[in-house]
């Protein structure tokens, strides 16, 4: 459910960046109270269609719920484009409930990320919360940016090092400016990662490792974890800017979707079944019956439209968002799905 918060501040980032904060009545302390790592989905009409999007929440999480998400401008993007040219202290945007796995509960232990550009933003939450609340945990953060200028969060990461100097390693590396300390310039590739990642850190001690940012980054660092012999279940990821960019496939050999499927689903509590149109995603035939089903970015991104598939086969175009032990446990991403056998039956709320 959508709840009207109040916009109590923008700060200009970068050029091209800005973060919100909103104020939290206290009847909706609970129900914003965020996980480390978590993030927002924000709701706007513009020009007359809705538009939704999900932001990474920067803040770290405690007992008293203060919400701040990083925004960067993306290219022809109505919701980024509005926020950094139109959005202001006062103004109400509908917010839903924090959600995301890309978390981690405060404990014991080594743990590491790989971040570029926006990805800072969640695993910055990440860092804060694990050093403040856990004396025995350490951090390196390793992140990439273009040029200084354009790091979100510079300020906050370096204020981090400064109140945690012993207990967080930061490694700032940039891929077009020049510097004369400090790592070469250069991308982030899984060549480099690979010859990196073992000078920086002790790799088989590592807990667990947080990769975010865009997609070519991620699938860089996790090749390099999975050439230095890193379990898989000790790295979590999360993309940013995947579009137009082929996806991984569920793992499941399914029929072509036909036009006579039956889409069922049960979503806070309430079951239907209704025909799906040819070819269309089960997020789609339910959106058309129910407009209050959850979704974000649509792309296979976020995991907002995550369903639990109870019954019947589907193909899952694009996949960016589960892991490998959620696709084993029955769930795919109600965006990307289309149905595959006559019926399909999803719980929203498994």
């Amino acid at each position: 459910m959508f709840h009207a918060l109040r916009v109590s501040a923008v700060e200009r980032l970068t050029d091209d960046a800005v973060a919100v904060t909103f104020a939290v009545p206290p009847e909706l302390r609970e129900t914003f109270r965020h996980r480390p790592g978590q993030h927002l989905t924000l709701r706007r009409v513009i020009d007359g269609a809705e538009v939704r999007r999900t932001y990474s929440i920067c803040t770290p999480a405690g007992p008293e719920p203060l919400l701040k998400v990083g925004i960067r401008h993306v290219e022809a993007g109505a919701f980024s484009s509005w926020a950094l040219k139109e959005l202001a202290v006062g103004d109400e945007v509908d917010v839903l409930p924090p959600t995301g796995r890309f978390v981690l509960e405060p404990r014991a232990g080594h743990y590491a990320a790989v971040v570029g550009g926006s990805g800072i933003t969640p695993v910055l939450s990440i860092a804060a919360t694990l050093l403040e609340q856990e004396p025995d945990a350490r951090f390196c953060l390793l992140r990439a940016d273009r040029t200084t200028a354009s790091a979100m969060f510079l300020e906050e990461t370096a204020e981090l090092k400064d109140r945690f100097p012993e207990r967080l390693h930061l490694v700032h590396t940039l891929s077009r400016e020049e510097r004369q300390t400090g790592l070469p310039t250069g991308r982030l590739d899984a060549a480099r990662l690979t010859a990196l990642l073992p000078a920086l850190l002790p790799v088989p001690d590592v807990a667990g490792w947080f990769l975010c940012g865009p997609h070519g980054l991620v699938e860089g660092a996790e090749e390099a974890l999975r050439t230095l012999g890193v379990p898989r279940d000790r790295v979590h990821q999360e993309i940013f800017h995947a579009a137009g960019t082929p996806g991984p496939a569920a793992p499941a050999a399914v029929a072509e979707a036909g036009p006579e499927a039956t889409v069922s689903a049960t979503l806070d509590g309430r079951g239907g079944s209704w025909p799906a149109r040819a070819g269309e995603t089960v997020l789609e035939t339910v959106l058309r019956h129910r407009a209050d089903a959850p979704y974000a970015c649509k792309g296979g991104v976020c995991g907002t439209c995550r369903v639990r598939l109870l019954d019947g086969e589907v193909r899952m175009d694009r996949n960016f968002a589960l892991e490998d032990d959620e696709l084993a446990d029955g769930y795919v991403l109600a965006c990307q799905s289309r149905p595959a056998t006559a019926s399909v039956t999803v719980d929203f709320d498994g």
